[in-house]
C-alpha cells in the first residue's frame, strides 16, 4: 500500500550520496521517529532541496512510497536554521550521530523530539555544553527504555550516598562496592558524590563532569556497539 505523509515537522540527522544525483536522508520526525527517504536529484546544482537538506534546519517534509524506504515528495523550511559554531557545532553533530545510530525507523518519540529541539536551541546560547549533552543523553536512554537510576543501589535499594563508591553495570544499575575491592583503573567505579552531581546536573566540578561523561559513554556504548562515533574525533 502506498502511504503518504504530509508536512511532517522534521530535522535532518544524516545524509549521504545515493546513486548519481540523489541523497539518502535520515529525518527525525515528530510523529514517525526516524524516517529514511530518497531525495531524488537533491545533489543537482539547481535542486530545490540543496539548501534545505541541512543539519539543524527545522523543516516540514512530505514523503511516501510502498516500502520502508520512502521518497521525499516535498520539503520546506518551518523556521530559521539553527546556527552552531565551534564546539557547539561538534556537539550538535554528536547528538545527530547518536540519534541516527540508536533510533529505529518509524518509532514515535515525541518527547525525545522536543528534547532534541530544545537542546539544539540551547546550544546556540551560553548554556554549559556539558550539562546540555548529559541531560540529552540521560533523556535519550530513558526514552529508549534504558534509564539510569541515579537514586539508589539496584541490589539493596538504598539511596546513593555521596561518601560511598559504586560499580556501574549498563542497563542494570549501581552496586555499592567495598573500598578494598576498588581498582583505580576500573572505569566502572564511580563516587557517590559524582552520581549525585549528575542527578542534579550540577557539573561545575571538573571531576564530576568527567565522571558524568565517562558514565554516559559506558551506558550508550552498550547500545552503540564497537564502531566509534565519528563526531567524537572532532573534540580532540
Amino acid at each position: 500500500m502506498d502511504t503518504r505523509v504530509l508536512l511532517q515537522p522534521a530535522y535532518v540527522l544524516h545524509s549521504q550520496p545515493f546513486k548519481n544525483t540523489s541523497l539518502l536522508v535520515d529525518f527525525f520526525t515528530i510523529d514517525y521517529g526516524r524516517v529514511r527517504v530518497v531525495a531524488k536529484g537533491a545533489r543537482r546544482e539547481k535542486s530545490k532541496y540543496r539548501s534545505l537538506i541541512q543539519a539543524f534546519h527545522p523543516l516540514l517534509v512530505s514523503f511516501g512510497g510502498r516500502g520502508e524506504l520512502k521518497n521525499l515528495v516535498a520539503a520546506e523550511a518551518s523556521h530559521m536554521a539553527i546556527v552552531l559554531k565551534g564546539k557547539r557545532l561538534f556537539s550538535g553533530m554528536y547528538v545527530n550521530e547518536i540519534l541516527s545510530r540508536l533510533l529505529h525507523n518509524y518509532e514515535e518519540h515525541k518527547g525525545l523530539y522536543k528534547t532534541y529541539q530544545d537542546t539544539l536551541i540551547a546550544l546556540q546560547g551560553n548554556s554549559s555544553i556539558e550539562i546540555l549533552l548529559r541531560r540529552f543523553e540521560l533523556n535519550l536512554l530513558t526514552e529508549l527504555g534504558y534509564a539510569i537510576n541515579l537514586n539508589e543501589d539496584y541490589i539493596s535499594h538504598q539511596p546513593i550516598m555521596k561518601e560511598c563508591q559504586y560499580r556501574f553495570t549498563p542497563d542494570v544499575g549501581f552496586e555499592l562496592t567495598d573500598q578494598d575491592e576498588i581498582s583505580s583503573n576500573d572505569p566502572r567505579i564511580f563516587r557517590g558524590i559524582d552520581l549525585i552531581a549528575l542527578r542534579e546536573l550540577t557539573l561545575d566540578d571538573p571531576t564530576a563532569a568527567m565522571a558524568a561523561k565517562r558514565l554516559l559513554r559506558l551506558a550508550l556504548g552498550a547500545h552503540l556497539g564497537e564502531r566509534p562515533l565519528s563526531s567524537r574525533a572532532l573534540f580532540k
